[in-house]
């Protein structure tokens, strides 16, 4: 099991510490760093400035949102971020959710497996250098009747294959993920449910004359470190309620129905009940202790690393962490921290 860092959205203040702690991930040998974007920052920018002054981290898009791009201009993007890291580059998609979707990009929310299968499709074939001309229901290059033609990417991507992974959560896009990618950035994840997820997952492999062997299972835990695993648990609270409680809206919040599956819909109610209402601190309090705890790294070195274990277990080959909502030097150390975990673990690769 490898290492990561989620560096989440750009933007918020922590632009300095987040590059700090990319450099700090590259020195101590963590494999890839992840950079997101929702309706803020774009991933594509921050990644190039986080490629031009790190040495040999990967960079990766957790996410690059699907509605946001054409999947040519996805794969112009994809070739070009590998250019310029030198063979580094990581494509992570998805689907994002119908709000920011229908809010901000103006993209019907429907038939996202399917779109993401024909989006995926065209991406991978732009990226082979391919003339791309392909008829979907949700995808059509060259438009007919008109003055375009099918064209091929101009850019050579540093690799034949840049990696692609899916950010799937519902079961249908576990396995779509498992059948059309190369890997899947989870949420949330924990060992003792992960094993269905990834069960989904060899579904879809399957489908593809695939097994799992080669194929990347990349949670990200927030990873917090405390003599006291319960205080460490405190400071995930605001991050958990704001995915459990106010990602979409109540009838669709994926990160809500996935809280349910994992055995606490009364909790997964209550939190959101709070979360909307704007009580934030009550929504953060409605989090459940085991939710938090099954999902993230926290306590001491000792038992960061029998969590590590049990995840390397389940079939985790590169876990993310993300030390949240503390401060630069606290991060670094938890950084630290964590690579001493991975090699008291025993689980490192």
């Amino acid at each position: 099991m490898r290492l990561g860092l989620n560096m989440g959205y750009w933007g918020a203040g922590n632009d300095a510490a987040n590059l700090e702690l990319a450099r700090e991930a590259d020195r101590l040998g963590y494999s890839v760093a992840w950079v997101a974007e929702a309706y803020g920052s774009d991933a594509p920018s921050v990644l190039a400035w986080v490629a031009a002054q790190t040495e040999q981290i990967d960079v990766g898009s957790a996410i690059l949102q699907i509605p946001a791009r054409r999947p040519t201009m996805a794969a112009m993007t994809a070739a070009t971020l590998d250019t310029l890291s030198g063979g580094r580059f990581r494509l992570g998609l998805g689907v994002s959710g119908p709000q920011v979707s229908e809010g901000w990009y103006g993209v019907k929310f429907d038939k996202p497996l399917a779109r993401t299968r024909e989006y995926v499709d065209i991406v991978r074939a732009a990226l082979r250098r391919e003339r791309v001309d392909y008829q979907g229901k949700h995808f059509v290059q060259p438009l007919p009747d008109g003055p375009g033609k099918a064209l091929k990417l101009t850019v050579h991507p540093v690799r034949e294959h840049i990696p692609i992974y899916l950010a799937a959560i519902g079961p249908k896009n576990l396995e779509l993920t498992g059948e059309i990618a190369d890997g899947w950035l989870a949420i949330f994840y924990s060992p003792e449910h992960g094993r269905e997820s990834l069960e989904l997952i060899a579904r879809g492999r399957a489908k593809a004359g695939k097994t799992l062997d080669g194929f990347d299972v990349v949670p990200t835990s927030p990873l917090v470190v405390d003599d006291d695993w319960r205080v460490a648990a405190d400071t995930v609270r605001p991050y958990a309620a704001l995915y459990v409680g106010g990602m979409g809206s109540r009838e669709q919040n994926f990160y809500n129905a996935l809280a349910c599956r994992m055995g606490y819909e009364a909790e997964a109610a209550e939190c959101q009940d709070r979360y909307l209402a704007k009580d934030y601190a009550g929504a953060a309090a409605a989090v459940p202790l085991g939710f938090i705890d099954s999902t993230s790294l926290l306590g001491p070195k000792e038992r960061i690393a029998e969590k590590m274990q049990a995840l390397a277990e389940s079939g985790v080959t590169t876990l993310t962490v993300s030390p949240i909502l503390q401060d630069l030097e606290r991060s670094k150390a938890a950084l630290r921290v964590a690579v001493d975990a991975l090699d008291l673990a025993g689980v490192g690769s």
